[in-house]
C-alpha cells in the first residue's frame, strides 16, 4: 500500500504545468458593494439637532471675510481665520456654553461682544450668564454684567461711539424677573440702564438700528413662558416699539398690527429705504403673518 501511494504522488508531481486544473475566477456575488453605486453620495451633517447643533449668530470681519466668529446655541463661540476650513473654540472657560448673539465693534474688529443664552423657547433651551466682551479676538473675555438675563437676543453697538451699546435681554423662559428688557450702556459696559421695561414676564427678543441713524431703534418685546408640560408661546404684552432718541422715550407701534396675543417676533429696517420696516410674528386667531410698514401708512400684509 505504501508503494502504491508513493507512486501516485510521484506521478502527480511530474504532470506538466498546463495539465494542472485551472482555477476559475470567482463570479461577483449579488450583494457585492461597488464604488460606482455610491459615487453620487456626499457627506452631510445629520445632527445632533435636537439638543444641540443650532447656530445662533455670526460676526464677520467686514475687511476680511475669511475671519469670523460663530456662536453656537449649545456649544460656545468659535473663531476661524481661514474662511471656515478650521475653527478654534474661544469661549470654553467662562461659565456658559449656550450662546445667543454676537456683535463686532464697527470701529475695532478685534472687539467682540457676546450675549450668552440662546434666544428660543424649546425644551432643550440653554441659558447663559450675561454679557461678555473681548478686545483681542477672543483670546480673553471680560464679564460685562447682566448676569441674570438668562437669554439674550441681540446686541447693537453705536457706530459713532463704541462705548454706547444696547442689549435686548429676553429673560428666563421658565420664570419671571431677572435682567429683562432693553438695556443701554454709555461707558462701555461699566454700568447699564434699563431703557425699555415691559414687565417681569416680558423681555426684548430683538432690535435693529435704522440704517444711517442709530438714534432710531426698533425693538420687539416677546411674552413667553416655558412649562414642564407645554410652551406658552405668546401673550398680550408682546409688541413692537420704536425710539427716535436713543432709548430715552419709546412708542408702541400699533397701527395695522393685529391686537391678538403675539409670540415670536422679528423686525428689520430696509437698508435701501429706511422708511420701510418689515415685521413678522406668531399670533393667535390665525393672524400671524409678514407685514411691511411704509412711512405714513399702517402696516399692510405682504
Amino acid at each position: 500500500m505504501f508503494f502504491i501511494l508513493l507512486a501516485l504522488m510521484v506521478s502527480f508531481s511530474t504532470l506538466p504545468v498546463n495539465a494542472k486544473t485551472k482555477k476559475k475566477k470567482a463570479k461577483p456575488t449579488q450583494n457585492e458593494l461597488k464604488a460606482s453605486v455610491f459615487s453620487g453620495l456626499k457627506w452631510r451633517s445629520i445632527g445632533p439637532a435636537f439638543t444641540s447643533g443650532r447656530i445662533a449668530d455670526f460676526a464677520v470681519d467686514p475687511n476680511n471675510h475669511s475671519h469670523f466668529f460663530v456662536a453656537a446655541a449649545s456649544g460656545g463661540i468659535w473663531r476661524t481665520t481661514d474662511d471656515g476650513i478650521t475653527f478654534k473654540p474661544v469661549f470654553d472657560h467662562y461659565g456658559a456654553y449656550s450662546m445667543g448673539c454676537l456683535a463686532m465693534d464697527p470701529n475695532n474688529h478685534h472687539v467682540i461682544w457676546a450675549g450668552t443664552g440662546e434666544n428660543n423657547s424649546q425644551r432643550a433651551l440653554g441659558y447663559g450668564n450675561g454679557v461678555w466682551k473681548t478686545t483681542n479676538d477672543g483670546k480673553t473675555w471680560k464679564d460685562m454684567g447682566l448676569k441674570t438675563s438668562r437669554q439674550i437676543g441681540k446686541i447693537l453697538i453705536d457706530p459713532r461711539n463704541s462705548d454706547v451699546v444696547y442689549v435686548a435681554a429676553e429673560g428666563s423662559a421658565w420664570g419671571p424677573g431677572g435682567d429683562r428688557g432693553l438695556y443701554k450702556t454709555t461707558d462701555g459696559g461699566k454700568t447699564w440702564k434699563k431703557v425699555l421695561n415691559i414687565s417681569e414676564n416680558t423681555g426684548v427678543a430683538n432690535m435693529c438700528f435704522e440704517p444711517g441713524n442709530p438714534d432710531v431703534i426698533y425693538a420687539g418685546a416677546e411674552q413667553r413662558r416655558r412649562r414642564q408640560f407645554t410652551k406658552i408661546g405668546g401673550g398680550p404684552e408682546s409688541a413692537y416699539y420704536k425710539t427716535v432718541d436713543g432709548g430715552k422715550t419709546w412708542k408702541k407701534l400699533t397701527n395695522g398690527i393685529p391686537s391678538v396675543d403675539k409670540g415670536g417676533m422679528c423686525i428689520t429696517v430696509s437698508p435701501a429705504n429706511p422708511d420701510i420696516v418689515y415685521v413678522m410674528f406668531q399670533a393667535s386667531n390665525g393672524k400671524a403673518d409678514f407685514f411691511v410698514l411704509p412711512t405714513g401708512a399702517p402696516l399692510s400684509k405682504r
